[in-house]
């Protein structure tokens, strides 16, 4: 048996959906185990291109079951939307090949009216948010002030805790944000629009999981954004609200007694970042457009221009120290195609000092990115799939990295398709 996390090593957008996608061909389950709506993982198949924000990216093999677990920010409205977008490409989505935790929380719409209003009273302080409630769900949830999927199963008593939670919201709605407050109609339209449609999918999904772990099935655990986002261990206070490290996947799943045998790191040939926060060695201007152009740098979830920046070193050994990875997927090496001198950050200088060591969050205001340069290759390489092919130039980029972060790259991308890959 083998249980394996995909997770992304630096800020996010380093192509996780594709590797799952890829790597679903091997395993039984796939499992999203934290997060919500906020990121999205883009996947191209032969059944389309598609932007996923809740559901596992297993979706698309057949025969591979997909559960998202207790530790997700479950939003019922962007969820079904979901579900209704991607069948409606000839995806078979049952309650066969899709399981939600009983015991997840909701995300409700009241979550989302909170987060644009924060980032509005925020103003030039705010944190980034894509606005789509996290924040203010994990902080409800921590005040054990939200729903659990399997209430959804007793209107009933349903409507009772929403009337109480709704009493509660609307004094901060009304009160701090001078918003207009929620009313029970609002609750019962959304309860039927978006949560009865969902009802065959929920499930005990942490017996599940133990019951498919004691067949011997293979688990495959997919995370949203990366380390460098993650709440206790990322760029705080900009990263997101849950943990995005592969060490909550057991947690978040629903079976914490799962011990994992592999941890898939994903590491994209350059640097990207979505949302505020410090960025070292981010790119302006001329430079930024090219890179960003070619590597059509531009949010999932948001639309919104990533910032764009050489390969992090720094960030990157960090990331895979906290993640545990024991094997790197590298993305988008065929991006960098067009340039004659490829820059990486191999440095931080901080308050004059050079150092290897990733920063306490607040010392990277003051940390400037250390340049090397190194030899680009000059030549479309998205049709290579063997490692000998691969210029001299891309070959030895490649190894460069390894040695610099300390783990083996084992996969390297070379186009978004499913089989755009080189295996070493």
């Amino acid at each position: 048996m083998k249980n394996c996390a995909i997770v992304g090593i630096n800020w996010g957008d380093e192509g996780k959906g594709r590797m799952v996608d890829l790597l679903t061909e091997s395993f039984d389950v796939v499992v999203r185990y934290q997060g919500g709506g906020n990121a999205g993982h883009t996947v191209i198949n032969e059944k389309g291109k598609f932007a996923l924000h809740l559901l596992p990216s297993g979706i698309f093999r057949d025969g591979v079951l997909n559960i998202l677990g207790n530790g997700v920010a479950l939003d019922p409205e962007n969820l079904w939307n979901e579900i209704q977008e991607v069948t409606r490409h000839g995806v078979s989505i049952t309650s066969d090949n899709l399981k939600i935790s009983e015991r997840a929380s909701l995300l409700m719409p009241w979550h989302r009216d909170q987060d644009g209003l924060e980032e509005q009273r925020l103003a030039d302080k705010k944190y980034g948010s894509t606005k789509q409630g996290i924040a203010p769900f994990y902080s409800d949830k921590y005040q054990k002030k939200t729903v659990l999927v399997g209430e959804l199963r007793d209107p009933e008593a349903l409507k009772e805790h929403l009337l109480e939670l709704m009493e509660w919201k609307n004094l901060t709605l009304t009160g701090v944000y001078g918003a207009e407050p929620y009313t029970e109609a609002m609750l019962q339209e959304w309860y039927q629009d978006y949560c009865v449609p969902i009802l065959p999918f929920i499930a005990d999904t942490g017996k599940i999981l133990s019951d498919l772990q004691k067949q011997g099935k293979n688990i495959l655990f997919e995370a949203q954004l990366g380390a460098l986002r993650d709440l206790d261990y990322g760029i705080y206070p900009y990263t997101t609200s849950s943990n995005t490290l592969a060490a909550y996947a057991p947690i978040g799943s629903g079976l914490p007694s799962l011990k994992l045998d592999e941890v898939v790191g994903v590491v994209k040939a350059y640097s990207t970042c979505v949302g505020e926060g410090p960025f070292v060695g981010e790119m302006f201007g001329e430079e930024a457009d090219k890179l960003r152009e070619a590597g059509f740098e531009y949010g999932a979830k948001t639309g919104r221009p990533r910032r764009v920046g050489p390969l992090d070193l720094v960030g990157t050994r960090y990331g895979v120290n906290v993640q545990a990875a024991t094997k790197i997927a590298l993305t988008k090496l065929d991006v960098l195609s067009y340039m004659k001198q490829i820059p990486v950050c191999t440095h931080y200088r901080v308050h004059g000092e050079i150092t290897d060591r990733f920063p306490f969050p607040q010392d990277l205001n003051a940390a400037e990115p250390v340049i090397t340069y190194l030899e680009g290759w000059n030549c479309d390489i998205s049709g290579i799939r063997e490692w000998r092919d691969l210029p001299d130039a891309a070959r030895r980029y490649v190894m460069f990295i390894e040695h610099a972060i300390g783990c083996p790259i084992s996969y390297v991308s070379v186009g978004p398709e499913r089989d755009s890959i080189i295996l070493r």
